[in-house]
Formats: C-alpha cells, structure tokens, sequence
C-alpha cells in the first residue's frame, strides 16, 4: 500500500487527497496521513505567487517531517484581488519519492463583495466566510464554495 501524506491535519484536505489518488490511480492502495508542517507565508495568501510557494513549502516540509512516504502532497488556499473582485482557489504540489513533481489548481471563483472587504481588512477566508454565513469552522467542512453553491460543489471536490 502506497502511502500520501498531506501536509495538513484539515480533514477535507486529505479526503480530497485520497481521492484525487484513487482516481489517477485505480487498482492501487493508498492510506494517507496529515502532517502539521508551516507554509511559510500569511495565513491567507494574498496572491497566485504566495498560494503556490505555499502549497510547494508545505510539500517540501511534509517530506521532511515523514520521509517513509511515497507521495507528499501541499495544498494552499489563496486569493487574488483585481479591479474585477477577489478572486479564491487553491494550488496543489505534489512530490513523489520517484523524483516525479506534479502542480494543480482549482477552480477560480469570485469572493461577495462582504467577504472581500473581510478578507482585505485581516481576516483569513474562512473566519471571513463563517461571520458573513454565520456558520462555524466552515474552512473544515465545505468551504466557501460549498457556501457560495449551496453545496453543489464542496471543497473536497
């Protein structure tokens, strides 16, 4: 069995990993494992280029911190502001113990006019997205696109 481990304890993210695995790779086993290791930028990055240097740092530090797995997978939310609105998604950095590197993004969706004021005032997404929908830990569950599409879409998916 191939193991994976996530740089996060956030259960989405390694549901999404396993997932994401099962699908590329049928036929094959998998068992994932968080790992808490820092991303080296805010909290909430604010731009592609802090998403991504995020999500390769979290990776990087999650092969540190389990060496004996076969995939390390950093995953990073971020946004990007523009004239046309906030901007939210993700990036994905994948290394394999082949040597082998993979790099992804989600989709790209804009932000309420709320939670951007939020989010350029301090706050961090999820807090953002939890006063403006009054719900609890949301960045856990199904996200603000879960939240924006009435759970059309979660953020495992």
């Amino acid at each position: 069995m191939r193991k994976i481990t996530v740089a996060s304890q956030n259960p989405v993210k390694l549901r999404a990993a396993l997932a994401a695995f099962q699908q590329m790779f049928p036929g094959h086993g998998f068992e994932v494992a968080g790992a808490s290791v820092p991303s080296g930028v805010p909290d909430q990055p604010m731009s592609i280029r802090q998403t991504q240097a995020g999500a390769r740092n979290r990776a990087e530090n999650a092969r540190q911190a389990q060496p004996e797995s076969d995939y390390w997978v950093g995953i990073e939310g971020g946004i990007e502001d523009s004239p046309l609105g906030m901007t939210c998604f993700a990036r994905v950095h994948v290394l394999g113990r082949d040597g082998k590197t993979g790099l992804g993004q989600t989709a790209v969706f804009y932000l309420p006019r709320e939670v951007a004021e939020l989010v350029r005032g301090g706050l961090e997404l999820g807090h953002a997205d939890d006063l403006v929908f009054g719900r609890d830990n949301s960045k856990q569950a199904n996200g603000a696109i879960g939240l924006l599409t009435d759970d059309l879409v979660d953020r495992k998916d």
